[in-house]
C-alpha cells in the first residue's frame, strides 16, 4: 500500500473522531472504501483536470488521487469542516490538488474560461440530470461523467451518450457508470 493512503487513512479517522467527517459504516470498512477507489483509478486512469465534487472525506478523489500521479484533482466540497480536511491531507499527502470551499454552481463561475476537464466523477451528489449539464463548458471533447452509485442504469442527458458500467468490489449495489462528453461540430 502507497504510504500515503495509509496516512489519508490515519488522518480520515483521526479528523472523524473529531468533526465526523464519514459515517458509521465507512469508518467500519474504510480499507474497502479505500481499495475501491483505488479499483475505480486503474478503471478510469484519471489524467489531465479532474473534477470531483461533493468531495466530503475524500472518497473516491483523494485515494484516486494519491494513485493517478498524471492528473490534477480539483476538489469541490461546501461543507467548511470537510473542505478544511481536505486541504489539510492534500499538503500533507502532497497532492496534484485544489480544493475549493463552495458550491459547484459557484466555483464553475470562478474556473479560468479554457480549464477543460477530462474526468469528472461524484459519488451519489443530487441528480446527475440537474448538475452534469452545468459543466458544459469546462469539459473537454470526450470528457467522461463518472458516477459512483448504487444502480448500473445510467441518467440519459443531452450531448451525452452512456459509457462503460462497472460493478465495483465492495457490496452488490456498487456501481461506477460513466457518460461520455461528446461536442457536436456545426
Amino acid at each position: 500500500m502507497d504510504p500515503r493512503l495509509a496516512l489519508y487513512k490515519h488522518l480520515l479517522l483521526t479528523w472523524t473522531a473529531k468533526v465526523n467527517l464519514i459515517g458509521p459504516e465507512a469508518r467500519e470498512h474504510l480499507d474497502e472504501h479505500i481499495a475501491e477507489a483505488v479499483e475505480a483509478a486503474k478503471i478510469l486512469g484519471p489524467e489531465g483536470d479532474v473534477l470531483d465534487f461533493g468531495s466530503g472525506g475524500g472518497l473516491p478523489a483523494i485515494p484516486m488521487a494519491i494513485v493517478s500521479p498524471a492528473a490534477r484533482f480539483h476538489l469541490v466540497e461546501a461543507d467548511q469542516k470537510k473542505w478544511a480536511f481536505l486541504r489539510h491531507v492534500a499538503r500533507e499527502c502532497a497532492l496534484n490538488s485544489r480544493i475549493y470551499g463552495d458550491r459547484l454552481a459557484r466555483v464553475l463561475e470562478r474556473f479560468p474560461p479554457d480549464l477543460r476537464f477530462s474526468l469528472v466523477t461524484s459519488r451519489a451528489v443530487g441528480k446527475p440530470e440537474e448538475w452534469v449539464p452545468s459543466l458544459r463548458p469546462h469539459l473537454a471533447d470526450g470528457a467522461r461523467i463518472a458516477l459512483f452509485q448504487s444502480t448500473p442504469k445510467l441518467p440519459e442527458i443531452d450531448g451525452f451518450i452512456a459509457g462503460d458500467v462497472h460493478r465495483l468490489p465492495r457490496g452488490t449495489a456498487n456501481w461506477l457508470a460513466q457518460l461520455v462528453f461528446h461536442v457536436e461540430q456545426s
